[in-house]
């Protein structure tokens, strides 16, 4: 038996030699050098940009005063956190994200259940129930701010004259109700979305169990709420995890409703307002790291709630 090979027992084959680790690592970069133009300009223009965000955020740096730049140390995020408007755009951003994220799931998974059957025109039916989330966001924006809430065209005060004549009222919404009309734009747009895990997450449920339960005298209730929502949890989570990095970082909405007057400004409008209008690069940039950093703590949550899901999957 030669040095090189293996014989087995019982039989006449023999085993190749086993690679070096050498030859191994070559065959790696081999296979991952046609990646590597695409890693280096990936990284050039989101790393960079980044980076150049975090220094920044630590300059003293507004365009108004350009004698005055320099190193500001932790002041900018001070100045973020201690800010009367910074924390008014934070509890507007926390109830924007969480009051769409919760609609949008309910409604979404009431709109899943129902398509989750068989019927007539049901593939015609899901295509137009996603269409809302195929629409541009400043457009959709544009569609509610004018062909819906307008007080002298839109179609809400022109259903209100239909259905009570010319006597009826003719409300500005977005005057009178700013952040809700906000939130009932963003969910009209993101519930789609919820919608599109939710029933995939419902036609991957075991039928042959639900049909042993509805056999055994289970009613509809107790097979949703015992079955169904277990089933889902994950799903759910996934959902509303990734609904609300979306939301988060919503821009188009508040910018293209209201300009963020009336109480309704985020923090990304907020950011915006303070590089455009203050022209304070430094409080701006520490303020876009902040809500990056978030962005990436929730993004985390939902990267392990997913692979969670892949791994009971498969």
């Amino acid at each position: 038996m030669s040095a090189t090979t293996e014989t087995r027992a019982g039989s006449g084959t023999t085993r190749p030699p086993a690679p070096s680790k050498a030859l191994q690592r070559s065959g790696d970069w081999a296979r991952r050098a046609p990646l590597l133009p695409a890693l280096i300009f990936t990284i050039l223009m989101t790393q960079l940009p980044f980076v150049a965000t975090i220094v920044i955020s630590f300059m003293n740096w507004n365009a108004y005063y350009p004698d005055e730049r320099g190193f500001a140390g932790f002041d900018n995020f001070a100045r973020v956190f201690t800010d009367t408007n910074t924390r008014k755009a934070v509890v507007v951003t926390i109830l924007l994200t969480v009051s769409v994220v919760l609609i949008c799931l309910v409604l979404g998974l009431g709109i899943a259940l129902l398509l989750d059957r068989k019927f007539r025109g049901q593939g015609i039916v899901r295509t137009m129930m996603i269409t809302p989330f195929l629409v541009v966001p400043v457009a959709a924006a544009l569609l509610w701010k004018h062909a819906l809430y307008n007080p002298e065209y839109g179609l809400f005060n022109g259903l209100l004259k239909t259905v009570f004549g010319d006597n009826a009222p003719q409300p500005d919404w977005i005057t009178n109700n700013p952040l809700a009309a906000i939130i009932a734009a963003l969910v009209w747009q993101w519930t789609p979305f919820m919608m599109l895990i939710l029933l995939a997450g419902l036609q991957s449920r075991p039928l042959d169990v639900v049909e042993a339960a509805r056999i055994d005298g289970a009613s509809s209730w107790q097979i949703f709420t015992n079955m169904t929502l277990p089933h889902l949890r994950q799903y759910i989570e996934l959902s509303g995890l990734l609904g609300a990095i979306y939301v988060v970082q919503n821009f188009d909405h508040v910018f293209t409703i209201t300009s963020g007057g009336l109480g309704t400004a985020n923090l990304p409008y907020f950011i915006y307002q303070t590089f455009y209008t203050a022209q304070d690069y430094g409080r701006a940039s520490a303020a876009g790291v902040v809500v990056v950093i978030g962005t990436i703590i929730i993004a985390t949550a939902a990267l392990r709630t997913a692979f969670s899901l892949f791994r009971e999957e498969s």
